[in-house]
Parts: structure tokens; sequence; C-alpha cells
């Protein structure tokens, strides 16, 4: 991990793919243990760290995690994210490169398999579905893959990961949404890049971005800028 914005009420670091944000059925150490022992040693805390957990990222993904360091930042930061005011902006490498270089909006009815992990999109309304948007555009190309931003309008389950693979635009490496193969390093080309809010006790706009992977194709799009919408 790596820390890209520190106060007294808010931290955020920017994770590699593989790590989990917090404890699961496999055993593995969380990032927010490590979050944890990152304050603890910092701050040469005495007793146990408080760290409040206010959103995930999937395994296989790169990118920033928000963590709340007081429980009243914990409380508005979930607040926050249940309303919609934090706004999360992700870039995505497929291999497609016909997709558009203007803003696209996708919606789908997502449907959620437990047995599975994995979630299914459908054109209309199902039973137990969940209505989901998001809003993409191609950026820049390499050789064989398209850099996409995205931008989340709902927080589903996989959704960045179900939507692009039902327009036939599946993530490298995403072997579960139908890419063709697996990454080396069991990753997918999935990166949570700039998280934008309101901080949570001083008000003040905090804007950051996670560095790309250390990986020659991430790389190869350094150069790339973003803008506002």
């Amino acid at each position: 991990m790596k820390v890209v914005y520190e106060d007294n009420h808010v931290i955020i670091v920017s994770k590699r793919s593989g790590e989990i944000v917090q404890g699961d059925k496999t055993g593995d150490a969380p990032l927010s243990d490590a979050v944890k022992a990152y304050l603890k040693e910092k701050y040469q805390k005495p007793g146990a760290v408080f760290l409040g957990v206010v959103h995930r990222l999937d395994r296989p993904v790169w990118g920033l995690v928000v963590f709340a360091r007081t429980s009243k930042a914990l409380s508005r930061l979930n607040d926050m994210f249940r309303q919609g005011q934090v706004h999360k902006t992700y870039w995505a490498l497929v291999a497609r490169r016909d997709l558009p270089a203007e803003w696209t909006t996708l919606e789908h009815w997502l449907v959620r398999n437990e047995q599975q992990n994995k979630s299914y999109a459908y054109a209309t309304e199902r039973p137990r579905s969940k209505h989901a948007e998001l809003r993409y555009r191609a950026l820049a190309h390499s050789d064989r893959y398209t850099l996409l931003e995205v931008r989340l309008l709902t927080g589903r389950h996989h959704q960045i990961r179900c939507q692009l693979a039902a327009i036939g635009s599946p993530i490298k490496g995403d072997l579960k949404y139908g890419a063709p193969r697996s990454n080396a390093d069991g990753s997918i080309c999935l990166l949570a890049r700039r998280v934008e809010f309101e901080h949570p006790v001083s008000h003040v706009p905090i804007s950051v971005e996670a560095p790309l992977p250390d990986d020659r194709l991430w790389q190869s799009f350094a150069t790339v800028g973003t803008e506002r919408p």
C-alpha cells in the first residue's frame, strides 16, 4: 500500500491488486490491518488504533481506498458514500478500440449471484435486480488496448466489470467477466484512479489521485491527463 493522503480524521491509501480491504473467509491479512499498523508505528500509539472501513475495492483491483481515523469521520463518510457525495473515477483497460471518446452513459439492471460472486447485467428490470448506471469515455489507445475513464453513478457489486463486459468490453485480465486470458500477476486492469469529496469535518475539498501500477502497459499511459466533468 501507499499512503496518498492523511490528516487527523481521514487516511487514503492506494492498494495493490491482491490486497483485500477488510478481513474475509480467506483469513488473509487485510489492508485495514496494515493501515492500523502504519498509524500505530508512526504515532507511537500505545493501545488499539481506531480505523473505520467506509467502502471496499475488489481484491484484483488497484487504487484508492478511503478510511476514517475517527468515529465522527466514519459516521459522516458513511452517510456521504450512501448519498453519492463521494465521487470516484476509475481507469480501465479493454481490448475493444471502437469505443467513443465522448462521455457515454451505460444503464443496466444487475442481478447478483452470491454463490458465484458474480453479477449479471440485463437491459430491463428483473426480480432482485438493482439499477446500475455509469459514464465512460475512451481516453487513449496503445497498440492493443484502449484506456477508458469511468465514473460511477451508482455503486453495485462488480458494477464496472459487469457493465463493460455487457457491451463486449471485458477488462483485461478479468476472466470472471469474459476476458480471454488472465494477467500474470492475477490482477485485472481496473484502477480506482481518483476520489473527490468534501472533508467530513473541515469541509475543505479533497481530490486525490492514485499512482499507476508499476507495469509496462499501465505506464504507457502515464502522460494521459483527465478533465473534470
